[in-house]
């Protein structure tokens, strides 16, 4: 082979090689070209690369097309062990010709096709994918692709977009369904994706007018009909009377027949893709049927927040100019296949009740940015002892332990995500899942799943839209945490929780705060223990502000290369900590819990169904509020209260509506600001 090369070929290291086929084959390919047994690389003066394999076989890799654009006469289908060869065999050569090269200054790569001559790769330059022409993605990706893209290019889809940067040179595209990755500049058919196979042409098609119509911006909206500036879809307003008649009847009374009514209006709000009200009812419904089984799953409260949460919705989307894709998750996806998806596990929840056990593992999806949740839950047996955090670390996920899963890098090739970022894992001889110890992924991690600095990620949080109404992402808040100190750790007996001051690595102060929970009784025993051993440096923890301080939720610790997850421990709570200090006196967060927990009680009964003691408690809670200064809020439960007593059911459950959707944004607005200076 002479001197000549393609440039794009020798960008192709093994991890993107991998993504667009898959590692076995690569090592494979690796083995082979290492002992000699690979093509011989010929390129021809246009840039096409041939190679003649020692089986037989012979390879054609096209300028202008990924992999998949080749052809080989092996008939394997998708990408062939021999294309991965005749790639190593080229870089080999490569390298062989730039070690053979006389000293001094020699050219750098040639543009992808064209001669050139081997050496060191230069820094990759900035640059967009939206930089190249429709004629160029046709032939990376093939017409039908591009035709499927603009069928969704009608209906109007939205990415988030990671521009090339000198120091990340890899333009990455975060669609609805999938994330792609341009890792060979100037290349679109080395795009990696996610996405199946069926619609990698399709993904990338949509990445690149992102790219295209973005400037620079780092998200965009493109396509779809304009929105109408009134009016919601009809469904919506069905949900919104449900959940009124829930409102008035309250949980105590809702019968079989309303149950029913929310399961339709669940399945047509789905088929709407309206996800995030969908998901919304689903909730209505599961707390129904736990209160129904008299389960300790229902709580009052949560029933509240969600008949608020679905008043906020409904509102926000019939403003003016409001964006539903936002507020409704119109331009989400129910659900993504994804194709060979590489995740690392951030550790697992314990949850149960009575009669039930539930697991959470949260799994890190660098490409994406985003942590996805896998749910699994089990139902005790009634004549058996409910399982602690530890014996469920044996049970088996897709064929794996659980605490395999919580602290493992995970690759499947079979997982499928849904709009709220939750994930399921397919089980089989053709949906292979391989999990490995994590190591040193934790630290690679890239912002903003591994933090740094909690106030500079805390300050861009701020003015983003109320809970009621952002979208309903699993595990939105939970980060890996790197952590410069441990500054002590300590116990309070009276609300069963765990504290130790921490600091981040830029030094700002943070309490890591844990409850004592029974189904995982070593939970706390093994956090000290992680705690106090002066290896901790990261942790993977919910974020949140409460009382002007900076507050870390744990689910897993990095201990001297370990990951340690809490809730999976053995133990049985008897290590002895020293005190805690008394938490820090809120009255105003005191009288908004006492005025949510009222309008809870409410709803719960049904304000159809008011008694004595809930309007005094009604009047009481008005007057508290008053003295706290409170003065608008008051005036609504006084409204409500005198509507109740009135006997005049819209004007109560509107007034409920208002006080419950004032209330659930204070007291969110007060945990976030209170205590700053």
């Amino acid at each position: 082979m002479t001197a000549a090369t393609r440039a794009d070929l020798l960008a192709l290291d093994t991890d993107t090689l991998a993504a667009l086929a898959n590692r076995g084959l690569v090592k494979r390919a690796a083995r082979e070209v290492a002992a000699g047994d690979g093509p011989v690389p010929d390129l021809d003066p246009n840039g096409t690369l041939r190679g003649s394999c020692p089986d037989g076989n012979s390879v054609v890799l096209p300028p202008g097309t990924g992999l998949d654009g080749g052809s080989c006469t092996c008939g394997a289908p998708g990408v062939c062990r021999h294309r991965i060869a005749l790639v190593l065999a080229h870089q080999q050569a490569a390298a062989d010709d730039a070690d053979a090269a006389p000293p001094g200054p020699r050219p750098g790569p040639a543009a992808s096709g064209s001669p050139g001559t081997p050496d060191t790769p230069a820094p990759a330059p900035a640059w967009s994918p939206g930089a190249l022409d429709d004629e160029a993605l046709t032939a990376a990706v093939g017409a039908r692709a591009v035709a499927a893209a603009r069928r969704t290019l009608e209906r109007g889809y939205a990415a988030r977009l990671h521009h090339a940067r000198p120091d990340d040179p890899q333009p990455v595209a975060e669609l609805a369904a999938c994330t792609v990755r341009f890792p060979v500049p100037g290349e679109l058919g080395f795009a990696v994706t996610d996405a199946a196979q069926d619609r990698r042409g399709e993904m990338i098609a949509l990445a690149v007018w992102a790219f295209r119509a973005a400037d620079g911006r780092p998200a965009v909206t493109l396509g779809g009909r304009p929105e109408p500036d009134a009016g919601i879809p009809p469904v919506l307003d069905a949900a919104l009377g449900l959940a009124r008649e829930l409102l008035l009847d309250g949980a105590v009374h809702a019968g079989p027949v309303l149950t029913a009514d929310l399961h339709r209006v669940r399945d047509e709000l789905a088929d709407r893709s309206l996800h995030w009200p969908a998901g919304l009812v689903a909730d209505l419904i599961g707390q129904l049927d736990a209160y129904a089984a008299r389960s300790a799953d229902h709580r009052p409260e949560k029933l509240a927040l969600l008949l608020a949460e679905l008043h906020a919705r409904h509102r926000a989307a019939a403003r003016p100019g409001a964006s539903r894709s936002e507020v409704l998750g119109v331009r989400e996806t129910a659900e993504t296949p994804l194709r060979r998806i590489r995740l690392t596990a951030l550790g697992c929840r314990i949850r149960g009740t009575a009669t039930t056990r539930s697991a959470e593992v949260y799994l890190a999806h660098p490409a994406a940015g985003t942590v996805l949740v896998l749910r699994r839950g089990w139902d005790v047996p009634a004549d058996g002892r409910p399982p602690t955090g530890h014996a469920l670390a044996a049970r088996r996920i897709a064929g794996h332990r659980l605490d395999a899963l919580a602290a493992g890098n995970v690759v499947s090739e079979s997982a499928v995500r849904s709009a709220a970022r939750e994930l399921r894992l397919g089980r089989g001889r053709t949906a292979a899942t391989t999990v490995t110890p994590v190591g040193g992924s934790w630290t690679d991690l890239p912002a903003p799943l591994l933090l740094t600095d909690l106030d500079a990620h805390l300050r861009t949080l701020e003015g983003r839209p109320p809970r009621l109404i952002r979208p309903r992402i699993a595990a939105e808040s939970l980060h890996v945490v790197r952590l410069s100190a441990v500054e002590g750790v300590r116990y309070d007996a009276a609300e069963q929780r765990l504290e130790a001051a921490v600091r981040d690595a830029a030094g700002n102060p943070a309490t890591l705060a844990a409850t004592y929970d029974p189904a995982c009784p070593g939970s706390l025993d093994a956090l000290a223990a992680a705690l106090g051993s002066g290896a901790v440096t990261h942790v993977s923890a919910t974020l949140r502000r409460a009382a002007g301080r900076t507050v870390l939720e744990p689910v897993a610790l990095l201990a001297g290369g370990t990951v340690v997850v809490p809730d999976l421990a053995p133990g049985t709570a008897s290590t002895a900590l020293g005190p805690a200090a008394p938490p820090s006196a809120d009255p105003v967060a005191a009288d908004l819990a006492e005025a949510l927990a009222t309008l809870a009680d409410t709803a719960h009964r049904g304000l159809r169904h008011p008694d004595g003691p809930t309007l005094t408690r009604l009047d009481r809670t008005a007057a508290r509020l008053d003295r706290g200064g409170l003065a608008t809020t008051a005036e609504l439960l006084r409204a409500l209260a005198h509507a109740v007593r009135a006997g005049d059911p819209d004007a109560a459950a509107r007034t409920w509506s208002d006080a419950a959707v004032r209330l659930a944004v204070t007291v969110e607005a007060h945990r976030e600001t209170a205590g700053r200076p």
